[in-house]
């Protein structure tokens, strides 16, 4: 255990934080999400929520400033909801307390799963909310 580090974040997580660079992205996959079919490197942090986790990386991983985007979540298939995941909303307040005025964009599925493919690693928790799939690009400390 350290100090000032969430609990959440395992010795195997912090590693992955530390080594991400500049521009490197990480996945934060639902329980529906095909991390290890698609992940380069996996960490799994089963029973863990989406949100709850988002609030722990974010305390340590600085979003970039230089993409328009550096949050992106995966895109609703037309057809599926009505209206956009209430996840979201969580997952906006969130980042926002972490870092202000960060621009949210959104990735169609199969192209979400091409960037999850490139990633740095993805992350595999036990959220059950639909679309709660987010991909994170580190900037600079």
């Amino acid at each position: 255990m350290l100090k000032g580090i969430s609990p959440l974040l395992s010795p195997e997580l912090l590693k992955v934080l530390a080594e991400m660079g500049h521009g490197d992205e990480i996945v934060i996959g639902d329980a529906n999400f095909a991390a290890q079919s698609l992940g380069q490197r996996v960490v799994r942090c089963d029973g863990l929520g989406g949100v709850e986790l988002l609030d722990a990386i974010l305390s340590l991983l600085p979003l970039d400033t230089f993409v328009e985007t550096p949050v992106n979540l995966m895109q609703v298939v037309p057809g599926t909801l009505d209206a956009d995941p209430p996840i979201w909303q969580d997952f906006a307040a969130t980042v926002d307390k972490h870092q202000k005025n960060v621009h949210i964009g959104q990735v169609e599925r199969f192209a979400f799963y091409d960037r999850a493919r490139k990633a740095y690693a993805c992350v595999s928790t036990s959220e059950r909310a639909l679309y709660a799939c987010i991909i994170l690009k580190k900037g600079v400390v």
